[in-house]
């Protein structure tokens, strides 16, 4: 194959940017016929198809969408360059691609990801949430650099990647203190019967806590599910129901929801990962992350269930 001309490479991204030649013409100042020349030469010596029309626009082949993935890299990085030649800083920024499944808790995802803050680099994190099988397309196609998440990547992905493992915690759960005056038993009896809130069935706990209930004689009414753990926990703020997170963020949730403990327990436990395409890592910051101290219990393991009357 022939060398990359990064000349046509810019051709690519911009129009891939632009969504069509005409607007990518305006914006580089080119006809659209050398554009489109440009682009035709630039697919033939790669061998494939970069882009298929819809409609009036342009929409990105697979291979397209690869090719992005890295011109983005590539033309990040020159821009990056052309800063540092300007301003003369002292360090490069480290640029974070990281995806962060939406059935994990926000405050979780602060705790796994601060590792990379305490970097000596300049640290630029670019986040994005959402469902696991949409991330790890994202991360198949270079435009992540890991995937945090509860669960390890399920063997029926068509990705390959690798898990590394972040820690654990037990959970503990919590309702207003109006809630919890209306169920006054003590912990977990006073479950049985009450409104609970669940994480949505791609949550990997879901089952757990539903076992844990069977395990302990409690039958509470399912009053929501979510498969959005920020919005299970607006709902349990507004008194709908008792709901868990993890423990290590116990005291956060108390605080910022204005909520009351109501017990914990390390029969069910929370386990987190990360998952990257590379099996030994060498990003710096993802490197950060996966070798800090792993995610534990904020209190220490002295009882398995610890409960509030």
């Amino acid at each position: 194959m022939a060398s990359i001309n990064y000349k046509h490479l810019h051709y690519f991204w911009v129009v891939a940017k632009a969504g069509s030649i005409a607007r990518a013409s305006e914006q580089l100042h080119v006809t659209p016929q050398t554009i489109s020349g440009q682009l035709s030469l630039f697919e033939d010596i790669q061998g494939e198809a970069l882009f298929e029309k819809s409609g009036r626009n342009l929409e990105l082949t697979e291979a397209g969408r690869l090719v992005l993935a890295y011109a983005e890299e590539i033309f990040s990085l020159g821009q990056e360059l052309e800063q540092l030649l300007q301003h003369h800083p002292t360090e490069r920024t480290v640029q974070l691609r990281v995806g962060v499944s939406d059935a994990v808790a926000k405050a979780v995802a602060y705790k796994l990801l601060a590792p990379a803050l305490s970097l000596p680099q300049t640290l630029k994190i670019h986040c994005r949430e959402g469902k696991l099988d949409d991330l790890l397309a994202e991360l198949a196609r270079h435009k992540l650099d890991i995937v945090i998440t509860d669960t390890p990547m399920p063997p029926s992905a068509k990705v390959r990647g690798f898990n590394h493992p972040l820690g654990e915690c037990g959970l503990s759960f919590f309702a207003t203190k109006a809630l919890r005056a209306a169920y006054p038993q003590s912990f977990p009896a006073c479950l049985d019967g009450a409104p609970v809130l669940l994480p949505g069935e791609d949550s990997a706990l879901r089952s757990r806590i539903l076992h844990w209930f069977e395990l302990q004689g409690v039958r509470p009414r399912i009053a929501g599910e979510f498969d959005d753990s920020a919005l299970m926990s607006a709902f349990g703020e507004a008194g709908v129901g008792f709901f868990a997170k993890p423990s290590a963020i116990a005291d956060m949730v108390m605080r910022q929801y204005d909520l009351e403990l109501v017990g914990s327990t390390e029969d069910i436990t929370e386990q987190f990962f990360a998952i990257s395409v590379q099996r030994k890592i060498t990003h710096p910051a993802v490197l950060a992350i996966s070798q800090a101290t792993p995610l534990t219990m904020t209190n220490s393991k002295q009882k398995k269930l610890r409960t509030k009357k």
